[in-house]
């Protein structure tokens, strides 16, 4: 062990330590960038991580203290001493409690990280650590994944979202990790229709009347009336189901109907998860209500036949583009899907429901963006 080394705040907010600290510190941790000689710079939180391990003895903090001027009219200048104690109290830096536990945790772990931003790596990324592969370092040049860090408190907007690692601090300290990935939407499914199948537009769905057996067995349309047991199958079809039937001119209801009715009954809501509805028969997808899991939709992407249907793999909640996350519904969602082995993918409509409602004419054009949330144990 070589001898103490002690830091010092400048004026950019950033912790400068000289002696043997590049080869102690950067070198061989992963810890800073270099300066001149064998200087080293640091963030707070790695400052406060090295004082917590007692690897940095303190951090001279320079202030100006009014009050005893000296004969010439100077405030006296000391250099403030802080340990780690010291140091953690001042909050040096945007939600730095939360960042120096996450920190803790991964470099515990045995994970090197570096704040996402110029001059510890060669950009600047819209996160607040650059996590490295376990062996690697910011001179190797190769990020495992970007972080962004909050408290459970800290609201997380929609179009904030980006691809890498969420970690999320509770009020107990507690860290949970989320992976955040967008999300390609493909499957196998069958996808032909019939033509003009008679059917009955009811309060809130749809009886379609002598369907062929595949509209049911292979393409998943509708529920039986008659259940399982049935020889030719009388099909109780969702408001979300029969508008996208009627729309391809597979029942015999003017589609305008249906839609009405749907904004009737679930507002503004129904032209976003139409518009979703479809994009996943469109991809060879199979859609049905989530409603147990208290989602929109569960997915199949490969149905061949509901005789031998499997487990479903996706649990799917359709949002407005401009929705707001609070991390615990985040973290409910999460872990329902996670209990039934199924992901949690959020639809975020952008243009979907701003011509829809009671009234409105639904853009049949709305962009979509697919994003999945799983737990992750780095």
């Amino acid at each position: 062990m070589g001898p103490e080394l002690e830091g010092r705040f400048d004026g950019d907010g950033i912790v400068r330590v000289a002696g043997d600290a590049r080869q102690r510190f950067y070198d061989a941790r992963g810890y800073g960038y270099p300066l001149e000689g064998n200087e080293i710079a640091l963030a707070p939180v790695e400052a406060a991580h090295l004082l917590y391990r007692g690897d940095l003895e303190a951090v001279y903090d320079e202030r100006s203290r009014s009050g005893d001027e000296n004969e010439g009219g100077n405030d006296d200048t000391e250099a403030e001493r802080l340990d780690f104690r010291s140091f953690v109290a001042r909050e040096p830096g945007d939600a730095f409690g939360v960042r120096f536990l996450v920190y803790a945790d991964l470099r515990s772990r045995g994970f090197y990280l570096s704040p996402a931003r110029e001059p510890w790596i060669g950009e600047t990324l819209e996160c607040d650590f650059a996590v490295f592969p376990r062996g690697k370092g910011p001179t190797d040049g190769v990020i495992e994944y970007p972080l962004r860090i909050v408290g459970e408190r800290t609201d997380i907007p929609a179009d904030a979202l980006e691809e890498g690692v969420l970690a999320v601090v509770d009020e107990e300290s507690e860290i949970t990790y989320f992976e955040v990935d967008r999300r390609e939407i493909s499957g196998t499914s069958e996808r032909s229709l019939p033509t003009g199948v008679e059917a009955d537009l009811l309060a809130d769905r749809v009886v379609v009347w002598e369907p062929p057996l595949e509209l049911y067995e292979r393409t998943f349309y509708g529920q039986p009336l008659e259940g399982r047991e049935y020889d030719e199958p009388t099909l109780q079809c969702s408001l979300v189901e029969a508008a996208h039937l009627a729309e391809r001119e597979a029942i015999d209801i003017e589609a305008e109907t249906v839609l009405e009715r749907g904004r009737e009954v679930e507002g503004e809501r129904f032209d976003r998860r139409l518009a979703v509805y479809e994009t996943l028969r469109e991809c060879g997808v199979v859609p049905k209500t989530g409603y147990k899991f208290g989602a929109d939709f569960r997915t199949y992407s490969d149905v061949e036949s509901v005789d031998d249907l499997g487990h479903s793999e996706l649990l799917l909640r359709v949002l407005p583009a401009n929705h707001v996350f609070e991390p615990r519904d985040l973290a409910l969602d999460v872990r329902l899907a996670h209990g039934v082995r199924k992901t949690m993918v959020f639809a975020l409509v952008k243009n979907g429901s701003e011509g829809g409602g009671r009234g409105g004419d639904r853009d049949e054009n709305a962009d979509i963006e697919w994003w999945s949330l799983e737990r992750l144990t780095p």
